[in-house]
């Protein structure tokens, strides 16, 4: 028997460019697409495209339950409308101090591993705890009022109900209802899986370290390295941790080209609102494809709705986005190989 190093059985580059079954992408890209275009229409004709960023955030929400029936759907974006909505409740919270990046760390670990344990014991779809990561770390970084948080938590609440419409509105359709009756006649009862604390306790603390490391080096977006960690812990086991982390940074890199391309423009707003719309749209239909081709569009998405809601220096965010995304993905890969490393200590063939 020959010892096996752990390190030699790492996953193969070419699981970079695998590229899953569609599965009915177009169905959730639409939704999406309503969901998320749909408010920012209001917020912009009523004039408050600041409030743009917690609009989206809660349009997140129909990103959940891709692949349920539309009353199982509505059930579990319920309780991922509550998380959205609390994570943007407590990163205006935060906010609201002048010690709001340093407390935006430990608020935002905490929140990644109460998340997690959320996510498993409802069975979210995706899972993990990147989208309220998300939202908690980028909200505590814009400093306002305890009526901007108001605001934003409200703005937060409306975006996610109106999104539980869009995702119930299928069963208008005879067909969709004669559906839903025969999938829930069929559906096998399911127990509640329990959250795996250990596991949740580690997302957040990888999550904390992430963004410890550009808020020590006094970078401006930490949240950028917070969201890549937990966007790569996402995945059950460091085999798939690491494919994802490679799939975040390759992707990531790509998509600050498409940004730069989009944000060098200067577009009317009703142009920007239907560029953000078409690149959510985009997202959806290869995310589960393959999750690093979708970065290509998630990446310009999420610069171009911040430098919608907030105006900033392009060069600034961009080159911003790649160096904490690489931050937080050598974050994760350190944690998946140190835990691969435990998990086989002596391991042999």
């Amino acid at each position: 028997m020959t010892r096996t190093h752990p390190l030699a059985e790492l996953p193969h580059p070419h699981r970079l460019f695998d590229l899953g079954p569609h599965n009915g992408a177009h169905r959730v890209a639409i939704r999406a697409g309503i969901s998320v275009g749909t408010p920012l229409l209001i917020l912009w004709s009523i004039g408050h495209v600041e409030l743009a960023l917690y609009s989206t955030f809660g349009a997140f929400v129909s990103l959940y339950g891709r692949s349920h029936s539309h009353v199982i759907r509505a059930r579990l974006q319920s309780g991922v409308a509550i998380g959205m909505v609390g994570a943007v409740s407590v990163g205006a919270a935060v906010s609201l101090s002048e010690q709001r990046e340093w407390l935006v760390l430990p608020a935002t670990a905490a929140y990644a591993a109460v998340i997690t344990g959320a996510a498993q014991r409802f069975g979210w779809k995706p899972t993990g705890a990147l989208f309220p990561v998300f939202a908690l770390s980028a909200t505590a970084s814009i400093p306002g009022s305890e009526t901007d948080a108001l605001l934003a938590a409200g703005t937060a609440a409306a975006s996610a109900a109106f999104a539980l419409i869009v995702g119930i509105a299928g069963l208008a359709r005879p067909a969709a209802r004669d559906f839903e009756r025969r999938a829930r006649a069929a559906a096998a009862p399911t127990r509640p899986e329990s959250p795996r604390v250990s596991e949740a306790v580690g997302v957040g603390l990888v999550v904390g370290v992430a963004g410890l490391i550009p808020t020590a080096l006094g970078l401006d977006y930490p949240y950028w390295a917070m969201v890549a960690a937990a966007a790569a812990l996402a995945t059950s086991g460091p085999d798939e941790q690491l494919v994802r982390a490679g799939h975040r940074l390759t992707g990531t890199i790509a998509g600050v080209g498409v940004a730069w391309l989009i944000m060098s423009v200067d577009l009317p707003p009703i142009v920007t609102i239907a560029v953000i719309c078409v690149l959510q749209m985009c997202a959806e239909l290869f995310v589960v494809r393959n999750y690093g081709l979708a970065l290509v569009f998630v990446t310009p998405l999420a610069l171009v709705m911040l430098d919608f809601a907030h105006p900033q220096p392009d060069l600034t965010l961009l080159l911003a986005r790649i160096l904490e995304t690489a931050i937080g993905v050598a974050v994760v890969i350190a944690a998946a190989l140190a835990w691969r490393w435990a998990e086989h200590p002596g391991r042999r063939r």
